[in-house]
């Protein structure tokens, strides 16, 4: 079986050093021996070997919860719905909402608080059955927990409390929280969010695998292809991808370039783009430091955001994904009146153009000056995107200590909230209220 390979090629910086690999060397071992900062919150380096087959068949049964729903909600925001979004965006079909299904159809919740939105979802399952799988360690953040009172009341309302319950899977703290407690009262089936993973490291625990399995996907080649990239990135060596991601990326950084994008040319992985930016954006961005992270959808993007990352400020590299093998085959046909000029490629298939349209783009922007890696990986499948989600953590735990951060807590994603809650005047924040109020 094929393995992601990443290539460094044309991309790392004059003076690459003996220091950066010195370096990439240090953060590994930091990071493989759970002796750096932020160490309480390494779950996740394990996590793909440490299922049994009861564990995996739990998850598997709870799906059976959903049976005869059209739509199960998934209620969280951050990593909470980050990771299962892009893996289940990335396996389906691209027109899977116009057509039949068999497995309910993943919507998500509580990734924002717009009015507009959560009045529609209400409106689209109000004539449905459904079920709700509410994911919050503390079950008191605001985006999630008011999605949850108001799909809570309106599948009550629906089925009846008794029903509701049954319908309804929280995936939470083990022992404490407001979300612990409620599923504790109302009998709710729960999952364990582990004290020891943080939310964007926990794709591959109950948060990610239950909506995953539910949208009818095997998290069993996903865990296998996470467990083998475990494997292979454990270890000081040419072939630990994850190092030399981490390494290539640090140098570049050091070297002045400020902003990764990262690109693909499978609308498949857009959302594997927004899991990613939540992941080296909450890791890395600290102390002043941090490569920005960003991302394109190519070739789209490159009718829009092209001309910037041709010729714009030179403070950016790319990170291409490419996808070798596709799903489907199909060729373009011939045309007698040719009209359109595309005779010239008639007969190849729709992959080889995007494939040139990739190596010609990847060629202009590094004679442009932006430097390039590229991820090759073999196919979207379940077993790749575990190697690839895989492979983009231990990456970034690498990266996060060659900067000189914690990769493993987000001290500055508390601040909007102590706003948000002064200007809401939430009762203990009186003095934030008053304080605050001087300010507008």
């Amino acid at each position: 079986m094929s393995e992601i390979k990443i290539d460094t090629i044309n991309a790392l910086p004059e003076g690459f050093s003996s220091k950066i690999n010195a370096d990439g060397a240090e953060a590994l071992a930091t990071l493989q021996s759970q002796s750096g900062a932020g160490n309480d919150f390494l779950g996740w380096l394990n996590l793909p070997n440490e299922y049994s087959d009861a564990d995996l068949a739990e998850i598997e049964n709870a799906t059976r919860v959903f049976e005869g729903c059209e739509f199960v909600v998934c209620i969280g925001i951050g990593g909470s719905y980050l990771g299962a979004k892009a893996v289940v965006e990335a396996l389906s079909d691209s027109f899977a909402a116009f057509k039949p299904s068999k497995a309910p159809r993943i919507l998500f919740a509580g990734q924002n608080i717009s009015e507009d939105y959560l009045f529609e979802l209400q409106e689209l399952l109000a004539d449905s059955r459904f079920g709700i799988i509410v994911i919050s360690k503390s079950g008191t953040t605001t985006e999630p927990a008011i999605a949850f009172r108001l799909l809570k009341a309106q599948l009550e309302a629906n089925v009846g409390k008794k029903e509701a319950a049954n319908l309804i899977v929280a995936i939470t703290d083990a022992r404490r929280g407001a979300l612990r407690q409620l599923a504790t009262e109302e009998g709710y089936r729960t999952f364990v969010i582990a004290d020891n993973v943080g939310g964007r490291f926990s794709v591959l625990s109950p948060v990610g695998l239950l909506p995953i399995a539910v949208a009818g996907f095997d998290i069993r080649a996903l865990l296998k292809g996470a467990s083998v990239m475990a494997a292979k990135t454990s270890a000081d060596s040419d072939e630990n991808a994850a190092l030399t991601y981490a390494k290539a990326r640090n140098a570049l950084y050091r070297s002045g370039k400020k902003i990764e994008i990262l690109v693909n040319y499978n609308p498949k992985l857009h959302f594997l783009a927004e899991w990613w930016k939540q992941l080296y954006g909450e890791s890395e961005g600290k102390e002043h430091k941090g490569i920005f992270p960003a991302s394109v959808d190519n070739s789209t993007d490159l009718h829009s955001m092209g001309q910037w990352i041709q010729d714009g400020e030179r403070s950016i590299f790319e990170t291409v994904i490419t996808v070798e093998e596709q799903r489907h085959s199909l060729s373009i046909p011939s045309d007698e009146a040719n009209l359109d000029g595309l005779n010239y490629i008639a007969s190849r298939r729709i992959d080889e153009v995007n494939k040139m349209a990739e190596l010609g783009t990847r060629i202009a922007h590094i004679d442009g000056g932006v430097p390039n890696l590229k991820i090759s990986l073999p196919k979207i499948d379940e077993y790749n995107l575990g190697a690839l989600l895989y492979f983009f953590e231990k990456g970034c735990g690498i990266s996060g200590y060659m900067l000189g951060v914690n990769p493993f807590n987000q001290p500055g994603v508390e601040d909007y909230k102590r706003n948000m809650f002064a200007l809401l005047r939430k009762p203990g924040y009186e003095a934030e209220s008053e304080a605050i109020a001087k300010k507008l």
